[in-house]
């Protein structure tokens, strides 16, 4: 499979290259819809010290295991991220890290985007560190274009880094899903609309595609949905 990613890989477009940070640490968010998203991460971005979760099926594997691994996973159950997993996430933000992660917690077979776990807004509300969109197009059709022998013009693109906004307490419980919209806003302002699924009528990510702060929208939503 590798091969197949390295010889369709040379398709490869990256826009926004120039709003890497110069260092980590700082948080990767993405839209993850094939399983060459993380091949085609590594070879957009500069070489940094990588680590991100990969579900721990994908450690028992003979091959991408062990590559896996080297790579900085940290192997996790999808359904049930245990509290030493977060705890080693955080100290390698706090160590100068660059974490890679899919805020929907798995990939989407069709490309479109589904709602988002708040294992990103956790990530980032605790280590207080930039926050970096990424989206990624055609990925989803690469491995069946290979097949018929076509090749795929895959996209990356890389927003500005943002951080969570400052609440007048510790993030609780409750304030994660809308830091996790918020997340979810800036990946899909990266998109075309036709991968947006869950978040295709969500004003907030008009907003961040006209440059507005969605934050003031998101809290009023929220407010008004508890009454």
């Amino acid at each position: 499979m590798l091969r197949l990613v390295q010889q369709s890989i040379s398709s490869l477009t990256v826009y926004g290259r120039e709003n890497i940070p110069e260092q980590g640490p700082y948080l990767v968010v993405l839209n993850h819809i094939s399983v060459a998203d993380t091949p085609a991460l590594l070879i957009g971005f500069p070489i940094v010290e990588w680590r991100f979760f990969a579900g721990d099926k994908w450690q028992r594997h003979w091959l991408y295991g062990p590559i896996m691994s080297r790579l900085g996973a940290i192997f996790i159950d999808r359904d049930n991220v245990g509290r030493d997993s977060l705890r080693e996430a955080i100290a390698a933000l706090e160590g100068g890290a660059v974490f890679g992660l899919a805020p929907e917690g798995s990939r989407s077979k069709g490309g479109q985007m589904r709602i988002a776990k708040d294992g990103a807004a956790y990530l980032a509300s605790r280590s207080h560190v930039p926050i970096l969109p990424v989206g990624f197009v055609n990925m989803e059709v690469l491995f069946a274009n290979t097949k018929k022998l076509r090749r795929t013009p895959l996209e990356l693109h890389i927003g500005r880094p943002f951080f969570l906004p400052v609440l007048d307490h510790r993030a609780r419980s409750q304030d994660l899903p809308l830091y996790s919209r918020l997340i979810m806003a800036h990946i899909g302002a990266l998109l075309p609309e036709r991968y947006l699924g869950y978040y295709e009528n969500d004003p907030a990510v008009a907003l961040v595609r006209e440059e507005q702060d969605p934050w003031p929208l998101i809290v009023a939503e929220a407010q008004q949905g508890a009454r």
